[in-house]
């Protein structure tokens, strides 16, 4: 069964396949519940930032003499969020760039806040930057309201004939005969689908040109 993660990659591998040859970065970034204090804003848009330069002939003076200067600092720190988004404006400036975001409704509330706003600072100054970003429905306004203008959202989710359909091949495929009672496999039948939340992916652009 298709998830959405897999949607994101799809969607990943198709943007890497057609911006080939061309002055254009894909970066990505999958969420993770079980990772959240691995994962904090800083480290994404780090993350980003690494795979656009990554891609670069040349990395710009002004991002080298930036992380110069975080060297210098008490401790050597790494650089800061706004730090990062600084430099991620003056490369996206000048580069067509994708991001995309998988499982954004994974991230701590008050880490989804401060990376929607960062993102929102980026393709404020950069023009040819599309963002698409994967979730639960539950998070839809807030990616609405923090990253205004054009977006489009898309459902993604199978319907409940097809995760009833997929349960009943997992449950005769089932080794441990003893565990399941018809009592116990008609509740897994009943409950499962009802209880699935509806995903959706979202496209975000400042012209007509979306992901979606």
């Amino acid at each position: 069964m298709l998830t959405v993660r897999d949607v994101s990659s799809l969607v990943v591998d198709r943007l890497c396949d057609q911006s080939e040859g061309q002055n254009t970065a894909v970066t990505c970034f999958y969420l993770d519940f079980a990772a959240q204090k691995e994962q904090p804003v800083a480290s994404i848009l780090g993350s980003l930032l690494r795979q656009v330069v990554g891609g670069m002939e040349q990395v710009p003076e002004e991002v080298t003499r930036a992380f110069e200067r975080q060297k210098m600092a008490i401790g050597g720190r790494g650089p800061q969020i706004p730090d990062i988004v600084k430099m991620l404006q003056t490369i996206t400036s000048s580069l067509r760039v994708f991001v995309c975001i998988d499982s954004l409704d994974e991230c701590a509330a008050g880490h989804r806040v401060k990376l929607l706003n960062s993102l929102q600072q980026i393709i404020e100054t950069s023009p040819h930057t599309r963002i698409f970003i994967s979730a639960r429905s539950h998070v839809r306004a807030e990616i609405e309201r923090r990253l205004p203008g054009r977006v489009t959202s898309v459902p993604v989710g199978p319907k409940k004939n097809d995760i009833t359909g997929y349960l009943r091949l997992r449950l005769d495929e089932d080794q441990t005969l003893d565990a399941m009672n018809e009592s116990l496999k008609a509740d897994i039948l009943e409950k499962i689908p009802e209880n699935m939340s509806e995903m959706y992916v979202g496209c975000h652009s400042k012209s007509l040109h979306t992901l979606c």
